[in-house]
């Protein structure tokens, strides 16, 4: 059987933090705010294959108020939640994301974080997408306020 979950996360600019996105520090004069690296590419994608298989999202699994959480890596939080995958006889097949940001430049970076989710995930790196765009000078994001993510996730279970 072959599921499908979708995922969003987003998370406000803040200074004196890093910048990391699909596992990859990105120069930028401000990073996210949150509890783990605040990684929105990895929190979508987690979400997304964690929504698959009918499992809670992400703040279920790695509460912001469990201190083991504070400043993880959020590309554990995505190989947990493959690994919940793989405990129900599952797979993941692919996932596809979008970063929605006016800044910084996404694209020198695609091949970095692409091949951290590949690996996170055991996936071919052909199966794991990841766009980018702005948003227009619109909203939040438009202010360069925060960045956003979307993912979805194609998951395979044995079974009827």
């Amino acid at each position: 059987m072959n599921l499908v979950g979708t995922g969003y996360d987003v998370h406000r600019f803040a200074e004196g933090r890093k910048l990391i996105l699909g596992g990859v520090e990105i120069p930028h004069p401000r990073g996210l705010d949150g509890h783990s690296d605040a990684d929105v590419l990895c929190h979508a994608i987690a979400d997304a294959i964690l929504g698959a298989i009918g499992e809670q999202d992400i703040g279920h699994h790695f509460p912001n108020t469990d201190p083991a959480c504070a400043g993880m890596s959020s590309l554990e939080i995505v190989r947990k939640a493959a690994a919940l995958v793989l405990a129900i006889g599952g797979r993941v097949i692919n996932v596809d994301a979008s970063l929605i940001a006016e800044a910084p430049k996404i694209a020198p970076h695609l091949a970095a974080m692409k091949a951290n989710l590949a690996a996170a995930l055991g996936l071919d790196p052909r199966r794991v997408g990841i766009k980018a765009t702005t948003n227009e000078q619109l909203g939040f994001i438009g202010r360069a306020e925060g960045i956003a993510a979307m993912a979805v996730a194609g998951i395979e279970l044995p079974g009827t």
